[in-house]
C-alpha cells in the first residue's frame, strides 16, 4: 500500500489543482452553496478515515437533544437504498448505514434520523416533517458545499494532524489544508489524557488557525464493561477473547486492551466491512467476541452470533468543555 502511492505521488498536483479550483468556485459564488434560516452545524474532516465523528455528533446530540428537535443526517455510506430515507422501527443497517442506523439505535426516542447523499434535497424533506427539526447535524459532509452550514466542526487526529499530510492518492487529504479556514472549531481527536499545555500550544501554533477559530483537544474514554443484549461483563472479568474490528484505524482500542493485560486475539477487518457468510461461520467458533459500537450494529442481526457478542462503548471528552458547549449552544439560540 505504502509502495502504490509514492507510485502515484505525480498525480497529486492534479487533485490539488482539482480540488482547489472547486473551492475556489465555490468561494467566489461561482458554484453555488445554499444557506438556511435555522441552525445546521456540520461535523467532518479533511482526511479520509477515522477521525472520531461518529463520538462527536453522539456528543453533540446529548448535549442538544433536551432542549430541541434534533435530526442526524448522513450519507448513509454502504446502505441498499437510495435516495432520502428516514429511519423508523423498520430500518436496519442494510437501509440506513452502519453510524446513522447505530444513531437511531441509540437515541431513537429522542431524534430524527435521515439519510441523503444529496444533503440540500435531505435537508428539504427534513423541514417538510409534520413536525421538523429545529436543529440538524450534518455528519461527514465538511467537503459537500453545496449546503452553507451555519457552523462546522473539523476533526483531526492527534496522531495524524492534517498539517503533517498531503492530499489524496498519496496522502489522506481530501482536500488542501486551507480548507481548514472554513471551520469554526478545530478539534484535535484521539489525545492522550496526559497531553501537556505546552504541546498543546505546540499543536495549535501549527495548525495556523484563523483569529476567529477555536481550538480544542478531545480524547476517548472507554467504559469499563463490555455490552450486549442487556447483558454486561466488566473488563477485568473478561477472559480470553476474539476482537473484531472494521473501522479506519483500531490501534487506540487495542492498545488501551492489552494496558488492560487482557488476552486477545484480532481479527482487523477494512472499514465498513460488509462481513461475508464465510466470515460469520469462522466467528462462531469463538467463545466471545469483543467489537466496537459501530461494528456491533452489522454484527447483532446474526442469530448464531447473538448469545457470544458483545461491544465496547466509547465516549470523548474535552479539554475545556465548558467553553465548548457554549459555543454550540450560543450558535442556535442566535
Amino acid at each position: 500500500m505504502k509502495l502504490i502511492r509514492k507510485i502515484t505521488f505525480p498525480f497529486v498536483p492534479i487533485y490539488y489543482a482539482v480540488t482547489s479550483l472547486r473551492n475556489k468556485l465555490y468561494d467566489l459564488g461561482i458554484k453555488k452553496s445554499m444557506s438556511y434560516d435555522f441552525p445546521i452545524i456540520c461535523v467532518g474532516n479533511l482526511s479520509v478515515g477515522g477521525t472520531g465523528k461518529t463520538p462527536m455528533v453522539e456528543y453533540l446530540i446529548r448535549l442538544l437533544k433536551n432542549n430541541y428537535r434534533v435530526a442526524t443526517l448522513s450519507r448513509g455510506y454502504k446502505r441498499k437504498t437510495k435516495g432520502f430515507y428516514l429511519a423508523d422501527e423498520t430500518s436496519t443497517v442494510n437501509t440506513l448505514g452502519d453510524e446513522p442506523f447505530q444513531f437511531f439505535d441509540k437515541f431513537k426516542n429522542d431524534i430524527i434520523v435521515a439519510v441523503d447523499a444529496n444533503r440540500n434535497n435531505g435537508i428539504d424533506n427534513l423541514r417538510k416533517l409534520a413536525n421538523p427539526p429545529e436543529v440538524i447535524l450534518l455528519d461527514d459532509a465538511f467537503q459537500h458545499r453545496k449546503v452553507k452550514a451555519g457552523f462546522n466542526i473539523l476533526l483531526t487526529t492527534y496522531s495524524n494532524l492534517y498539517t503533517d499530510d498531503v492530499v489524496l492518492p498519496t496522502g489522506n487529504l481530501r482536500e488542501p489544508k486551507n480548507g481548514a479556514k472554513r471551520a469554526d472549531i478545530i478539534v484535535v481527536t484521539k489525545c492522550p489524557k496526559s497531553i501537556r499545555e505546552s504541546e498543546k500550544t505546540k499543536i495549535i501554533k501549527k495548525l495556523n488557525i484563523e483569529n476567529d477559530q477555536h481550538v480544542f483537544f478531545s480524547f476517548i474514554e472507554y467504559v469499563e464493561e463490555v455490552i450486549s443484549f442487556e447483558r454486561h461483563i466488566n473488563l477485568i472479568d473478561l477472559k480470553d477473547f476474539t476482537l473484531v474490528t472494521g473501522i479506519a484505524n483500531a490501534n487506540t482500542l487495542v492498545e488501551f486492551l492489552k494496558d488492560k493485560k487482557l488476552n486477545f486475539n484480532h481479527l482487523n477487518f477494512g472499514d465498513h466491512h460488509d462481513f461475508t457468510e464465510t466470515q460469520i461461520k469462522d466467528l462462531e467458533t469463538n467463545s466471545l467476541i469483543v467489537t466496537t459500537e459501530k461494528d456491533f450494529m452489522r454484527l447483532k442481526h446474526f442469530k448464531s452470533l447473538e448469545s457470544k457478542l458483545y461491544y465496547l462503548p466509547i465516549v470523548i471528552g474535552l479539554d475545556d468543555e465548558p467553553k465548548f458547549n457554549k459555543l454550540i449552544k450560543d450558535f442556535v439560540t442566535s
